[in-house]
Order: C-alpha cells, then structure tokens, then sequence
C-alpha cells in the first residue's frame, strides 16, 4: 500500500509540475518543438525500421567500445598503482633490513 501511494504521489506531483511549468510561453514552445522533432523522428523509423535497428547496431557497439576502452584503461591504472605500491613497500623492507 505505502509503494502504491509513493508511485501515485510521484505522478501527480510530475503531471502538476509539467503542467506548472507549461505556462511560461518558451516552455511551452520548446517543448511543442521537441515532441514536433520526436513526431517527424520516430514516424521516419517507421517507415525505415532497416535504418532504425542499423543506427541501433551501430550505437551498441560504440557503446561496447566505449566500456572496453574505458574497463583497459581502468585495468593499467589499477597495475600502476600495484607497481608503485610494490615499490613503496620494497623500500620500506630494504630500508629496514639496512
């Protein structure tokens, strides 16, 4: 019950800010461009849904590049730190044996 109420508090507090701020004139322009701009976008990859799932292909896999490249670079970090630790730490072993 509690989760229901939190959810519908939610929504009606979205629907009345949206509606709040629909009355300020360039807000209301701009959001009449963008749901134009959404209209004209998704009825173009109706009528060319190859294209669509093409574009679709095309941003997962930069995606998947992305995390790759990013998961390399995570990874080297990570070593540098074990390697100046490492040294940090032989140091410390040499200058007490000494």
């Amino acid at each position: 019950m509690g989760k229901r109420k939190l959810l519908v508090s939610i929504t009606i507090g979205a629907a009345v800010g949206g509606v709040t701020a629909l009355f300020d004139r360039q807000t209301r322009d701009y959001a009449r461009e963008r749901l134009r701009a959404a209209r004209n976008t998704s009825s173009y990859f109706m009528n060319n849904p190859s294209e669509a799932i093409h574009n679709l292909k095309n941003t997962f896999n930069q995606l998947n590049q992305t995390f790759a490249s990013g998961t390399t670079n995570a990874i080297n970090a990570l070593e540098q730190v074990e390697t100046t630790l490492d040294k940090v730490t032989n140091k410390s072993k040499v200058n007490e044996i000494e």
